[in-house]
């Protein structure tokens, strides 16, 4: 039977109708109602009832950003909502005739890997999705873990460096301070603005806008520039750092690295890698890891989504 999956982003609403492999049998997005939640509720029910029309479905899963409770039925917070433990799961289903789970998004990005992706094949498996921040999903023997809260794997939030630099989440020194695709921009931009050599193609690129942009460093990083480079190598150097971290607390079997900054491939493993090889605990005495890209790229969130509600469906 088929699921819907659908994926609140800040900018737009996406939703896809998924059969029991992962496939796509049709898909659909709208706009986010900024900071609307009767306008964002009824949105989400417009493309459930879109979906679903001439197909018998099971539920609909609904990823968005932020905590979600360990009932996956309300929002503690998110970005993209207004209010604090926000019943979403309730709302939607006072609308719609079929049942509803809410998840995190990173969550259902990873879970969509670990069933059809980069994971497929693991009964352990951590996912990073290294973008603007950083988020994190942990898949511990074939099951999501939660935490008693629900909030867990908030991997972003780590404290790699004491007293570091400062986190909207209002500690210091957290992990997607060093190593998220904000961070490579402030570094390639610290770069750019010094009389470092290196820095000169960055430079360059950045005459053309008034302030270089994450585009021009991803151009930079494809046309292999020693500055661009750099400074991705050393973010790769601090994720591998903490990848080894996890390897000790929670002995996956492989790391899969989702995200924007993924698309560098394997210019961003290397130096994942090789850090965490060096830092890695006990090597030499335990089996290593495996560390992969994603193989999804904008249909993470949906697939996942939907294949959550069978999971949910099937435990039942």
């Amino acid at each position: 039977m088929h699921a819907i999956g659908i994926d609140i982003g800040g900018t737009k609403i996406a939703g896809a109708l998924v059969d029991s492999e992962g496939n796509i049998l049709k898909e659909s997005r709208v706009p986010t109602p900024a900071k609307d939640i009767d306008a964002l509720v009824a949105a989400v029910v417009g493309l459930i009832e879109e979906l679903s029309q001439g197909h018998k479905v099971l539920g609909a899963g609904v990823a968005a950003a932020g905590f979600v409770d360990a009932a996956q039925a309300n929002v503690i917070y998110a970005t993209n909502l207004t209010g604090r433990n926000e019943p979403l799961k309730a709302k939607l289903e006072a609308l719609t005739d079929i049942p509803v789970i809410i998840e995190n998004d990173a969550n259902a990005a990873a879970w969509a890997e670990y069933r059809y992706g980069a994971g497929r094949g693991y009964k352990h498996m951590t996912m990073l999705t290294i973008g603007t921040g950083v988020g994190g999903a942990i898949i511990t023997n074939s099951r999501m873990l939660r935490g008693g809260f629900g909030v867990a794997a908030e991997l972003g939030h780590m404290r790699i460096v004491p007293n570091g630099r400062d986190c909207a989440c209002g500690a210091k020194g957290c992990f997607e301070q060093y190593a998220s695709g904000t961070a490579l921009l402030r570094a390639a931009r610290e770069l750019a603005e010094s009389n470092d050599p290196a820095g000169a193609r960055l430079r360059e690129l950045r005459e053309t806008v008034a302030e270089l942009t994450g585009t021009q460093v991803y151009q930079a990083i494809t046309e292999h520039d020693p500055g661009a480079l750099r400074v991705l190598t050393e973010l790769g150097t601090w994720i591998g750092e903490t990848v080894a971290s996890i390897s000790a607390i929670l002995d996956p079997e492989v790391v899969v690295i989702g995200g924007g900054v993924s698309a560098a491939g394997d210019l961003l493993l290397e130096p994942i890698r090789k850090a965490f090889l060096a830092n890695m605990p006990a090597q030499g005495f335990r089996p290593e890891l495996e560390i992969k890209t994603a193989e999804f790229v904008n249909d993470a969130g949906v697939v996942g989504a939907a294949d959550l509600v069978r999971v949910a469906w099937e435990q039942r």
